[in-house]
């Protein structure tokens, strides 16, 4: 059953840390699970955080640390020794201790790692900390369990449990050649209905996904969607194996590429959390409120324009904003299609068949929109001309903002920058000045004014 933290539990903890009483604190939180003593740790002060954490034993304490908010980790970091922030890292997996390593200061940082006790250990973790943290190499762990090619079954076992020794959870047995190069995966149902004489050789699975050090994590993510992968190997220039990446530290990546691309739709133009200060928030969030002002603005001038339009046919402007808001509408949800097509893989460039589609709903859903439209200016306003005039627009700029929707997220992706940018502010402030500038340019071809 998922845990809750309440008041009451709060003012438990804080009325046991008042007191300093260690062993209750101690006997009260260790049946809870790592993630939710980070959520408790997030609801008390600095001061009490750290008096928790430095009661709790370090096997606990180490995972508590990788589910905490980055503020509250920076600061409990900041009042734990070299030594302590070892202990804690000696309990971590290799990824895991060279992702907090790197969040500290270069000083502190070379400390840490000379006070790291499993020599092994801190080799693999400076190893790690040398790709860049958006990589594959970036993401992967060293643990993992790999036999050689040349071995016997009987030797195979003997090797992988002295290396399983080291590792959490065994997803997959890498098959490896002399030269550590990666050769394929040996299957367990194999490995245990196989003679203790058989090679390793023979019985081995030679097709196997893999990733290379430099390839990008969101790729790497959408390999192991695609092919609903645990984990993935990690090779280096060279072909050999030096790592693997689970479906643990892919989530993450998924889910910060998810909030990444809900903040670039909503014109936030920095990643962002609730907790920063009004001056990040502010600095994320304007420029898209500058650009939009702009192109509005420009839609204004072309509404001046056409002025004498409205005090001919003052119904025109009524529906201005209903056609912005339609077309804005239906440009976004082309955008995100495509976007969403992109980010899984299911398209990948331009394809006629598609944009063919787009068009066939866009024109459908715009007729439907029209028709209506035109029947209710006909019954409140009694000018079909002019309600022709309008809902004939209206499939015109529809047609246009689902045009622009597909075809701008393409053109970006093309152009390696980020799609997902297409489906907010940018879509519906461009719809609204080409549709203003459409909609009266096919109403003045009707109405001849």
């Amino acid at each position: 059953m998922e845990f809750k933290v309440s008041k009451e539990f709060i003012q438990q903890l804080e009325e046991l840390i008042v007191k300093k009483n260690d062993n209750e604190l101690e006997v009260l939180l260790n049946d809870l699970h790592h993630a939710d003593i980070a959520e408790i740790l997030e609801e008390l002060d600095f001061d009490e955080a750290t008096y928790i954490f430095k009661v709790l034993d370090s096997d606990k304490t180490a995972e508590i640390l990788l589910e905490l908010e980055e503020d509250l980790r920076e600061n409990i970091l900041s009042r734990l020794s070299p030594k302590e922030i070892a202990e804690e890292l000696d309990e971590l997996e290799t990824n895991d201790a060279a992702d907090i390593i790197a969040e500290l200061s270069q000083e502190i940082k070379e400390e840490v790692i000379s006070e790291l006790v499993d020599v092994e250990h801190a080799k693999d973790i400076v190893d790690l900390l040398r790709y860049d943290e958006n990589t594959a190499g970036g993401l992967m762990g060293k643990e993992l369990v790999k036999v050689n090619e040349n071995w016997n079954v009987l030797t195979c076992v003997k090797e992988m449990r002295i290396q399983a020794e080291n590792v959490s959870r065994v997803h997959s047995i890498y098959v490896v050649d002399d030269e550590n190069r990666l050769k394929g995966r040996l299957s367990l149902k194999d490995l245990l209905t196989s003679s203790t004489k058989t090679q390793i050789g023979d019985v081995y699975i030679r097709k196997l996904n893999f990733v290379k050090v430099d390839t990008e994590d969101v790729e790497v993510a959408r390999i192991m969607q695609k092919y609903d992968l645990e984990a993935i190997p990690v090779v280096d220039e060279l072909g050999r194996l030096v790592g693997r990446i689970t479906i643990d530290d892919i989530v993450d990546v998924i889910k910060e590429e998810a909030d990444k691309d809900y903040q670039l739709a909503a014109g936030i133009t920095q990643d962002i959390e609730s907790n920063d200060s009004v001056l990040e928030l502010t600095k994320a969030r304007l420029p898209w409120l500058l650009i939009g002002m702009v192109i509005e603005i420009v839609a204004s001038f072309v509404l001046k324009d056409n002025e004498s339009a409205f005090q001919k046919y003052s119904t025109l402007i009524i529906f201005v904003p209903l056609l912005s808001a339609t077309a804005g509408n239906i440009g976004v949800q082309a955008s995100a299609i495509v976007v969403q097509g992109l980010a899984n893989g299911t398209l990948k460039e331009f394809s006629r068949g598609y944009f063919s589609k787009e068009l066939t709903v866009s024109m459908i859903s715009g007729s439907i929109i029209s028709l209506l439209l035109l029947g209710y200016h006909s019954l409140m306003y009694g000018q079909y001309l002019v309600g022709m005039a309008i809902s004939i627009s209206m499939i015109v700029v529809i047609l246009f903002a689902a045009t622009l929707g597909t075809l701008v997220p393409l053109f970006l992706h093309k152009n390696k920058i980020d799609p997902a940018i297409a489906t907010g502010p940018f879509i519906t402030t461009t719809n609204d000045v080409f549709g203003i500038m459409l909609y009266f340019g096919v109403a003045k071809m009707i109405l001849g004014f």
